[in-house]
Parts: C-alpha cells; sequence; structure tokens
C-alpha cells in the first residue's frame, strides 16, 4: 500500500509527517516529495543551507512493528566562503536520511535510551533535527572554493593568487631586533 503524498501538509509545515496518513498496520507506506524552508542554523560556520532556502524531500515512511521508519534522500544548496581566501562558496549536499520514529509505548522504550532513538510526538513525526543532523555530518569543516586555492599571505592578507610569484616579506627574528635598530641595515648587511 505505498502511496505519493505532496500537496498536504500537517500542522507543523513540510518538516512535518503526520503518522496516521501511514497507519499503525507493518508494511503500509507512503511517499513524501516536499521543498521545506531550511531553518537558521542550518550549517556550520563557513558553509551552510542559507536560512529560507529550499531543502528537497524525497522520503518513503514505512510502518513496522515499533514505529515508522523514514529513509531517503535530502538536498540543498550551500553557501559559504572558502577557508582559504575567503572567496565565496557555492556547492550542493545530497544525504540518504535512514531513521526510525518510534510509537509511544513501543518495545523500543525499554530496550533503548529516550535520546537513542527519535519518538512520534501526537502522531507527528519531525524530520527538521534528523535532516539537519544528516547535513551537517556530511559538510566539509573547512571548505575551499578549488581543491589547489593558495590562501592568502600571512603577512598582509592579500590572496595569493592575486600577488606576484616573487612576492615577500621582511621579516626579523624578534632576537634580533635590537642589533638592527642599534646598528641599522638587514641581517646580511651586518
Amino acid at each position: 500500500m505505498s502511496q505519493n503524498h505532496e500537496a498536504r501538509t500537517p500542522q507543523g509545515g513540510p518538516w512535518v509527517i503526520d503518522a496516521r496518513e501511514i497507519g499503525h498496520q507493518p508494511g503500509s507506506s507512503r511517499s513524501y516529495q516536499r521543498s521545506a524552508p531550511a531553518p537558521a542554523g542550518f550549517g556550520l560556520d563557513l558553509i551552510k543551507v542559507a536560512e529560507g532556502d529550499p531543502v528537497e524531500l524525497d522520503l518513503l515512511a514505512e510502518s513496522v512493528v515499533e514505529g515508522i521508519l523514514v529513509s531517503g534522500t535530502a538536498s540543498a544548496q550551500l553557501t559559504g566562503e572558502c577557508a582559504r581566501c575567503l572567496d565565496p562558496v557555492a556547492d550542493e549536499v545530497e544525504v540518504q536520511v535512514r531513521e526510525l520514529f518510534a510509537y509511544p509505548d513501543s518495545a523500543t522504550d525499554s530496550s533503548t535510551d529516550e535520546d537513542e532513538v527519535e519518538r512520534i510526538v501526537d502522531d507527528l513525526i519531525d524530520l527538521g533535527p534528523v535532516v539537519r543532523d544528516a547535513v551537517l555530518l556530511s559538510l566539509p569543516s573547512a571548505p575551499v572554493c578549488s581543491p589547489d586555492c593558495p590562501g592568502l599571505c600571512s603577512g598582509c592578507g592579500a590572496k595569493w593568487a592575486e600577488l606576484d610569484a616573487d612576492h615577500t616579506h621582511e621579516t626579523i627574528d624578534p632576537r634580533w631586533a635590537a642589533l638592527k635598530e642599534r646598528f641599522g641595515g638587514t641581517e646580511e648587511e651586518n
């Protein structure tokens, strides 16, 4: 008994599935294709799904003895900045989602810790935290605009890609700075 569900979303918006639509009979299922707006905090410091941008959900919810098993994919556009040169970065993310949402008073209450399995609350399944966690785990902690991005010059902060090949900064070992002050010139001259 597989059905497709697109238009109607229960109270709570597109991140919520009404478990009553699927039924409690093991084997019954329903497909969901939705676009849900990303809430705040859907990413890391340097790369994220911008708040309000669509997250495309293509999921199958299947009734099993202990609850409802939700599996499928979530995809979205990413925006951020390169960890090396701070240029804008745009990318896509697609993650696999597979999570059991347990019925209240199911066998999982006694066989698992409270935070080990997601729970169905008031016949509603909140997909937001599960999809958010899957997206966060897939993101690079240091995104780059290209694998060979040279980054920024530590001396002046300019982009290495825009600097001449012979770009350097004179650095003096602080232990020799007093000698330079006293005698003038560079270390090589003295």
